[in-house]
């Protein structure tokens, strides 16, 4: 992204005092697929992590478990 990185969004998102916009579910949708990567993703609070080449059937199934975990 050219203005900021998805890490420093996902931080800027995370820390917004408007709950609405901090709890949103955000998937880490990434070429970064090295080993402790995931991990980063996930402490610096994406609800899920997910490599490219992008496997379609990866991703809906991690949106919805994201979204099944989310409070109504």
């Amino acid at each position: 992204m050219p203005i900021m990185d998805g890490i420093k969004a996902c931080k800027r998102i995370r820390g917004s005092r408007n709950s609405h916009k901090r709890d949103i579910p955000i998937i880490a949708l990434t070429a970064y697929a090295m080993a402790g990567d995931k991990e980063k993703f996930l402490a610096a609070g994406m609800n899920e992590y997910v490599t490219k080449p992008v496997d379609i059937e990866i991703l809906l199934q991690r949106m919805s478990e994201t979204l099944r975990e989310q409070p109504r």
